[in-house]
């Protein structure tokens, strides 16, 4: 399977999904069958689902040659070490407010010498104590996956020190947030949320590190890769079931006149 941190090294565009509302192995199956997709997001910012769903979870993105990450709120270490000893191929931070927290998300997810993780080697990132623990904290500085939310009016302010961070991969725009912080709620093309755009945009490029999106429509997600935009959060659980809904009643739409 090819990794996340794999594909943006390439350059490639990745599109990905995410779960929260509705985390089950048979809908991961179901976009790993249809295809088109690289990677599965789980979030536990704004939903709480254990550790054990989160293990099967990513096991079945893994089944499906899926990569996977979990977005989470930068208040937890221990959530940060449970994703990766999970399965999970990395973390995203949400609602970081300054390059400070930043870096204590890429702390917390490192071990010695880049952070500070604990190291235990039971779960599934060190293959189940198989692997030994000075290659596996070797291995996982190098592969572990961390992407940074840029939502806030802080994180904007600072998403120049952000791009900088040694092991911050990749910087997430997160639009209904970054709307509300800047006072215009839903408002995404609004020449604020324009100049954040290009504000991060700038700074990626400055420091060679890809940036992220939940583009609104497939025109804003063009806009988005037209200025170095690399991953496309494009689909998420209850967006697919809204969108099967209306699918149906419009292909049946004669019955519900």
């Amino acid at each position: 399977m090819d990794t996340i941190k794999q594909r943006l090294s390439r350059g490639e565009i990745l599109k990905v999904a995410a779960a929260g509302r509705i985390v089950h192995h048979n809908l991961i199956q179901m976009l790993g069958v249809h295809g088109g997709f690289e990677a599965v997001w789980f979030d536990q910012e704004h939903m709480d689902f254990s550790t054990e769903k989160l293990e099967v979870g990513t096991l079945a993105c893994r089944a499906m040659g899926m990569d996977s990450f979990v977005r989470l709120a930068p208040t937890d270490y221990a959530v940060v070490t449970r994703a990766l000893e999970a399965g999970a191929g990395g973390v995203m931070a949400a609602q970081v407010q300054s390059a400070a927290e930043a870096e204590q998300i890429v702390k917390w997810a490192k071990f010695h010498p880049r952070g500070l993780r604990g190291l235990n080697t039971a779960g599934w990132d060190a293959r189940f104590a198989t692997i030994p623990p000075a290659k596996f904290a070797e291995q996982s500085n190098r592969e572990s996956f961390v992407a940074i939310q840029i939502e806030t009016a802080g994180a904007l302010a600072e998403c120049e020190q952000i791009a900088a961070i040694d092991g911050v991969d990749l910087l997430f725009l997160g639009p209904a947030d970054m709307s509300q912080n800047l006072g215009v709620i839903g408002d995404f093309m609004n020449p604020k949320c324009l100049m954040a755009i290009d504000q991060i945009s700038a700074a990626c490029a400055r420091h060679k590190k890809p940036w992220g999106v939940v583009p609104v429509n497939p025109d804003y997600a063009e806009m988005c890769v037209s200025k170095g935009c690399r991953m496309l959060s494009i689909a998420a659980d209850v967006r697919i079931i809204n969108a099967g809904i209306e699918s149906i009643k419009k292909a049946y739409g004669r019955f519900y006149s």
